[in-house]
């Protein structure tokens, strides 16, 4: 409290200018309100007039900071790009280092667990539907989305599946192509309803990873130890 007080009267004493630190909390303020109304009404159907009403914030800082609603949503799905679909890469490119110890059966349970979990959390359907709504007029978010949502997790699981078919001698001709179609069969379903609003149980969706790499592992000639 009396931090948030000194702040603002040095603000005062500044002529109004915030500091550093209170700029870089309201502009995530702005990020989250833009987000949320970008998520519920669409491109079109969210105003800069109603981001500055809903953050607290007058109409001047907010076209200081972002010169219109085209550049405000580009600075929206950018961060969360980063904070929901990126993180998806991540997961796999984390298993990476694990690939060269274990069997691939265990290695692709704990893989697709972690993918999943990913895949369903809050916000990533939500924005996957704002991304194809908007792919037209923004064409080079909907590539960086692709890019670092789904390209690169497929190039840390073909490297997986490359340590594994050297090591097992496993029928994988072309390990991106596996790659994506291990992915598909893990997260494919469970996005899909998930975009459509669809809500699957624990039970159905474990039950489907589970039967997804079995299926996978029977491809490949893979076998469980």
């Amino acid at each position: 409290m009396e931090t948030d007080v000194a702040h603002r009267v040095a603000a005062v004493r500044r002529g109004g200018r915030p500091t550093r630190e209170e700029a870089a909390r309201r502009d995530i303020r702005l990020l989250e309100v833009a987000t949320q109304l970008f998520m519920e009404h669409g491109y079109e159907g969210a105003s800069m007039d109603a981001v500055a009403e809903a953050a607290g914030v007058g109409k001047p800082t907010l076209y200081h900071r972002y010169k219109d609603k085209r550049e405000l949503f580009q600075a929206v799905l950018t961060a969360r790009i980063n904070e929901w679909l990126l993180p998806l890469a991540q997961v796999a490119e984390a298993q990476q280092s694990g690939a060269h110890s274990g069997d691939l059966a265990e290695a692709l349970d704990g893989l697709s667990r972690a993918m999943l979990r990913q895949a369903l959390k809050p916000g990533a359907a939500a924005l996957h539907r704002v991304i194809a709504a908007q792919k037209a007029r923004f064409p080079e978010l909907a590539q960086y989305a692709y890019q670092q949502g789904w390209l690169r997790a497929v190039d840390a699981v073909a490297h997986i599946l490359r340590v594994y078919k050297h090591r097992e001698g496993l029928l994988i001709p072309d390990e991106m192509l596996a790659a994506e179609l291990f992915l598909n069969l893990i997260i494919g379903p469970s996005s899909r309803a998930a975009l459509y609003g669809v809500e699957l149980g624990a039970d159905g969706l474990e039950q489907r990873r589970a039967a997804a790499v079995e299926l996978f592992l029977r491809g490949i000639g893979a076998s469980r130890s």
